[in-house]
């Protein structure tokens, strides 16, 4: 006979992860709901035009749609969430009183909203003691919203999101992209580029890393490279990665640097071709 004492602990146990599971799909079904207002007001921006300034360089650009875009995001999450720590792009960064942390870019690809190029995104991620729980990135010109969550899985408007299965690199797609620095560091990607050129079918130059995330999680490119990016830039598109069957690293194969600092995204087969080409060039 089991132990009543036993049959508690594990029903307290099952209660326990129960309402953790409720309030995670919680945290990422709001986090759609927001992602997708950024996004009916960053069409709006763009139908109206915007005003763009440089922030830390010539082609590091921000505009006034990126600053009511993270506003908005952030009065969202905080009034929802008020313990919930913020890191976003354009500085509204607060310290929470517990474990959970909100990872903001209210404009992914703003080089591509200025000029009118209609590929951008906004991405939301939540971290939870240093890990990644859950993220959702917006397409907003396509009007996809790519979602994932621990262990959970990855979706693309519902539908469930898997890695191609293209193990040639010969034949594979794959994207990058170049630093904001690349007019003065020698480290900007350009002998990656040119070493990877010839080896792969062919290579896109997006604009906007979680997007290029999430089109390797969609099976629209087999793999990913880029260096020197941040977390926003990264934390939601790498976890629909990871969730949709992917693999992910540093550039020399390593563990995957969440900082975004080292990127490398594949659907896992063609993985350790990229990785060795990256080893030709300089390397951080």
């Amino acid at each position: 006979m089991s132990d009543p004492k036993d049959h508690a602990a594990e029903t307290a146990a099952a209660l326990l992860q129960l309402k953790a599971w409720k309030q995670a799909r919680h945290e990422l079904q709001y986090a759609s709901e927001i992602a997708r207002e950024a996004g009916a007001l960053l069409r709006g921006f763009a139908e109206r035009g915007v005003t763009w300034e440089r922030k830390l360089s010539d082609i590091d650009l921000v505009t006034e749609a990126d600053r009511a875009a993270e506003d908005l995001i952030v009065s969202r999450l905080t009034k929802e969430f008020p313990s919930h720590g913020i890191l976003a792009e354009e500085g509204s960064c607060k310290a929470g009183a517990g474990v959970h942390r909100w990872i903001i870019d209210p404009l992914d690809g703003t080089t591509n909203f200025a000029h009118g190029f209609p590929h951008y995104g906004v991405s939301i991620a939540l971290e939870e003691n240093g890990v990644i729980v859950c993220g959702v990135v917006y397409d907003v010109s396509m009007g996809e919203l790519f979602a994932a969550q621990r262990g959970l899985g990855a979706w693309n408007n519902g539908k469930a999101l898997h890695v191609s299965k293209v193990a040639d690199l010969g034949m594979s797609l794959l994207a990058t992209g170049f630093p904001y620095d690349r007019r003065t560091s020698p480290l900007n990607n350009l002998d990656h580029f040119s070493n990877m050129k010839p080896e792969v079918h062919g290579i896109r130059r997006g604009g906007s890393a979680s997007l290029d995330l999430c089109y390797v999680a969609a099976g629209r490119l087999d793999g990913y490279w880029e260096m020197k990016l941040k977390p926003w830039d990264v934390a939601a598109g790498a976890l629909v990665v990871h969730e949709a069957g992917g693999q992910l690293s540093d550039l020399r194969g390593g563990e995957f640097d969440w900082s975004g600092a080292q990127t490398v995204a594949s659907n896992g087969l063609v993985h350790d071709a990229i990785v060795a080409v990256l080893q030709r060039g300089l390397l951080p």
